[in-house]
């Protein structure tokens, strides 16, 4: 009776906290569970303009957006520093028919910037089709008229890289093409199916769950095993033990420095400022909110270098004990990604000081980042238990790690603008597990608002993929362990 009453303690208790969960994630979701904002390539680097416009001028950009509706256009603008009379009309195209416009007068439009037009009403559109943009002046002339630019490269650094064009994407005036783009871009949004589905969904995994737990409540009862119980046995057993490694790992880091865990602090702060100096004076960059953007890729990076280095050593560091004392052996990667976490929590306070200083908002829903450190825990976990399973066997496998880190370093948007990837590789290089996380860490600080479902999803894929690859292969290999360390 009394196993009985504890374990429908443990089920309302599972159950209520999945429902708070669950609530609490609906509305820090918001509106990005119903719409998700879209819009075309990076604007291109202005290298001419298009001359003055004047009445009877057209130019003409074709353009498409995956989007269900299009809510404004962002155009490269100069008004030759005059005050002008006359103003300038956008209009998008389908079939070559216009469908929606928008004018404003020269007053309003910037000197060599951007001028946002925004539609009075969204257009709904079909995502994909091809549309056009076309840009006239009612009343400009010779003194009067305001100009746009074009280009066909990205900015990055003080360079810039060449965009791949096809002849169906150049701008044209007046009938003659250009040889690039209009320095533009489309906004528009999606619609999403997961707002609408959202309590469905969580329905059906709140009972998933509490089938799942008496199911657990039932072997437990009648003395089955199973994975998931033998886990939280070992974590329960072995508490005191992950402690003091825990401890040990963390002390022993800072063993005999003077300002010890400061560093923690002063780690990714000094490489921020270094990289900022470097990428914003020497090599200027165009990246909105740099200082929040770079540091946020180093810290998520700096946690994932060291957890995976740490665990690299687990087993083959550890020999003395493993060879003298029975402990579950995944324990002592797990106890090296938890001791790494500790420094993860503490370089948070730094971010948050830059977000402070260059007065980045800081919303609700930067709690979502606690999803965000999960994902990059479990994904170092995974990778981890590869590593120190490989180590054993393979002394070779650190080194070989240091290239693939570097190069991870690298394939990785931490000082640089994803927009710099040319699309044949886009696929490619949204491959490597690190670009979702940071980009979901990015989108919830620097945006402050949730990210898109599908950034969840991503997220979850890059950190239970390699999970699964790690636990498969420690599992297979832990038995010979003791014959080789």
């Amino acid at each position: 009776m009394k196993h009985l009453n504890t374990g429908k303690k443990k089920l309302t208790a599972v159950l209520v906290i999945y429902l708070l969960l669950a609530v609490a994630f609906y509305f820090l979701g918001g509106q990005q569970f119903y719409v998700r904002d879209a819009e075309t390539d990076d604007m291109v680097k202005p290298t001419s303009d298009v001359n003055e416009i004047y009445t009877g001028s057209e130019i003409r950009q074709p353009f498409s957006i995956d989007a269900d509706r299009i809510t404004g256009v962002t155009l490269f603008t100069s008004t030759y520093g005059r005050k002008n009379t006359c103003s300038l009309k956008v209009s998008i195209d389908r079939n070559g028919e216009p469908v929606a416009s928008v004018t404003k007068s020269s007053g309003e439009l910037g000197n060599s910037t951007e001028s946002v037009f925004n539609l009075d009403k969204p257009l709904e559109i079909t995502a994909g089709d091809p549309l056009e943009l076309v840009i006239t002046s009612p009343d400009g002339s010779g003194g009067n008229a305001v100009t746009v630019y074009y280009g066909s490269s990205i900015s990055v650094s003080k360079g810039s890289v060449d965009k791949d064009l096809s002849k169906d994407e150049l701008a044209s005036v007046n009938g003659k093409v250009l040889d690039g783009i209009l320095c533009f871009q489309v906004t528009g949004q999606e619609n999403l199916l997961f707002g609408n589905i959202y309590w469905y969904l969580a329905t059906a995994v709140g009972i998933a769950l509490a089938i799942y737990e008496l199911i657990l409540l039932y072997k437990e009862k009648n003395g089955i095993s199973s994975p998931t119980l033998r886990f939280f046995d070992a974590i329960k057993k072995y508490r005191f033990l992950m402690e003091q490694l825990v401890n040990r790992d963390f002390k022993t880091k800072y063993k005999r420095s003077v300002l010890g865990i400061l560093w923690s602090f002063l780690n990714p702060l000094l490489m921020m400022l270094v990289q900022y100096v470097v990428f914003s004076t020497l090599f200027k960059s165009n990246i909105p909110n740099f200082p929040v953007y770079l540091l946020i890729g180093i810290v998520c990076f700096n946690f994932f270098n060291e957890s995976t280095n740490m665990c690299l050593q687990s087993i083959s560091g550890n020999a003395g004990l493993i060879t003298k004392v029975y402990v579950p052996k995944y324990i002592y990667p797990v106890t090296r990604v938890l001791s790494s976490s500790i420094n993860l929590l503490l370089s948070l306070i730094p971010l948050a000081l830059v977000m402070v200083i260059t007065r980045t908002p800081i919303r609700i829903q930067a709690i979502l980042i606690l999803f965000g450190i999960l994902c990059l825990e479990v994904l170092c976990l995974g990778i981890g238990l590869l590593l120190a399973s490989l180590m054993v066997f393979f002394r070779d496998t650190q080194f070989i790690w240091g290239v693939l880190v570097t190069i991870l370093n690298f394939a990785t948007p931490i000082f640089y603008p994803e927009s710099i990837i040319p699309a044949k590789f886009i696929t490619l290089y949204k491959m490597n597990p690190l670009y979702h996380v940071v980009r979901f860490f990015r989108i919830v600080l620097l945006n402050g608002v949730s990210p898109e479902p599908k950034a969840y999803a991503l997220c979850l894929i890059a950190a239970l993929v390699p999970l699964v690859i790690g636990i498969l292969a420690f599992k297979k290999c832990q038995d010979r362990f003791v014959l080789y360390i």
